[in-house]
């Protein structure tokens, strides 16, 4: 079994049920809800056709909405702005207004209290770089250092400025109650810049009976300088390299993600590497040989997960870009691996069991190690000590945990029932059911982690058997 998680997102290229059929077949674990372009029926659409697809076919698919989050961006022009290098250009806020042709309102009103004299400010992506020379008023006036063309509701990015925007928006909470009413399994927070915002985020929505884990995108200054209680705050991480690439010199970029790797692999929380990993196959059908070498570096530094953004959600070749993803992670998962899990910060008794359980599968070889796991934490305290070759097979009693569980690297999640009061004839049962999915086979050697009966006791325990 491939280890690695592939994630996907969905757009019009690829929402129909057929599509999303082939995209499971191929080997899509998790399907990613844009919400900058997203429309709520249209969620609720798609997560329908994910959960019939995905019972129909026999497999857990997680599904992850991604907030859009408070974005700094230009308002609307009456036609695109052609710059030069040296020329003036003026951004207003508040409702100020300019008549000069080379100007832009900002959504955000504290820009100019947040920005100084000799900042730079960065438009489109990076496209376009621009100094800042003088503040008036509720007008900031630039030079243009990059030619390009400004279009309506461009991105801003403002490199090493603290900003003070919210959190999130009105918006994005409209957007995670409707996540929530659909049952997704994951909402992403962008722009992430310290835990506060995700305890936020956790208590605007948690009046709802059902919380799916909170994944904060990591693209920002301020959030690498509190990577540590950021990662300690968040169910998961994601390594969002397109802003994350502005914010920071282009060069620091592969030593971030490598660090931000490093750090969810010491505490035990799914990293996810995302953006433009096969970005030319958005027109393409073909990976450039970076492109290939970026993705197999990612699966060499064990993330959990590693994700496709355009390239499946408006590119031409959605299902060749799934089974690029799928072939460079099985051959590279045989090679080498970085090993950072050897840090591993353990925190609690149940984190040493699971990786005494792994230890037992690496030396004995074996064929899988199958861990009951009722809320998910020990299917996930296994993946965290990336079994050598033995693949995870969570057995859950809810599709809820399972559907979860497909984030999580070298985790294959079942569901069976759980006979509390005598685990051992639980363990019997999984044991013949898996058996007949041909998951595991008669007469190899499995490692399981679960409970059983000890006098009158029930105890966590590992045991070697035999199928």
């Amino acid at each position: 079994m491939r280890k690695t998680k592939i994630i996907a997102t969905l757009g019009p290229a690829t929402d129909s049920a057929e599509t999303i059929a082939k995209l499971i077949e191929g080997g899509v674990n998790v399907f990613r809800l844009n919400m900058s372009h997203g429309k709520h029926d249209w969620v609720r659409r798609v997560v329908k056709d994910i959960r019939a697809i995905a019972a129909e076919k026999k497999i857990f698919i997680g599904i992850l909405m991604d907030l859009q989050g408070p974005a700094i961006r230009t308002g609307d022009l009456p036609a695109p702005i052609k710059l030069k290098p040296g020329q003036k250009f003026i951004f207003t806020v508040r409702g100020e207004r300019c008549d000069d042709p080379n100007s832009a309102s900002v959504n955000y009103d504290g820009f100019i209290d947040d920005i100084s004299v000799g900042n730079t400010v960065l438009v489109d992506n990076g496209v376009m770089h621009m100094k800042v020379l003088a503040k008036h008023g509720n007008s900031v006036e630039c030079e243009v250092l990059t030619e390009g063309t400004l279009g309506n509701r461009r991105h801003i990015n403002l490199p090493g400025v603290k900003v003070g925007l919210p959190a999130f928006t009105e918006k994005d909470l409209a957007d995670a109650a409707v996540g929530i009413e659909a049952g997704v399994d994951f909402i992403a927070l962008s722009f992430v810049r310290d835990a506060d915002g995700l305890r936020q985020l956790k208590k605007a929505i948690k009046p709802s009976s059902y919380l799916p884990q909170i994944v904060a995108k990591i693209e920002d200054q301020q959030a690498v300088k509190n990577l540590e209680e950021v990662v300690q705050e968040a169910d998961a991480i994601m390594v969002a390299r397109g802003d994350l690439g502005i914010e920071v010199p282009y060069d620091e970029l592969p030593l971030l993600q490598r660090h931000i790797v490093k750090t969810c692999l010491r505490v035990g929380k799914p990293v996810i590497v995302a953006t433009q990993m096969l970005e030319s196959m958005i027109e393409n059908p073909m990976p450039t040989r970076a492109e290939v070498t970026d993705v197999a570096n990612a699966i060499f530094e064990q993330a959990d997960a590693i994700m496709l953004s355009g390239e499946t959600s408006t590119g031409k070749y959605p299902l060749k870009c799934i089974e690029v993803f799928d072939r460079i992670a099985t051959r590279t998962e045989r090679s080498d691996r970085a090993n950072y899990f050897e840090a591993a910060q353990f925190t609690s008794p149940r984190q040493k069991l699971a990786k005494s359980a792994v230890v037992m599968a690496n030396e004995l070889q074996a064929e899988a190690i199958i861990v009951f796991t009722l809320r998910g934490n020990m299917g996930r305290h296994t993946a965290w000590m990336r079994p050598r070759s033995s693949p995870i097979i969570a057995v859950c009693d809810k599709p809820a945990i399972a559907n979860t569980l497909a984030l999580n690297w070298g985790v294959h999640a079942v569901i069976a029932e759980y006979d509390h009061a005598r685990p051992e004839q639980t363990i019997e049962r999984s044991l013949k059911m898996l058996q007949e999915r041909g998951l595991v086979h008669k007469g190899n050697t499995v490692v399981v982690i679960s409970s059983m009966s000890s006098g009158e006791q029930i105890v966590d325990a590992i045991q070697m058997r035999v199928v």
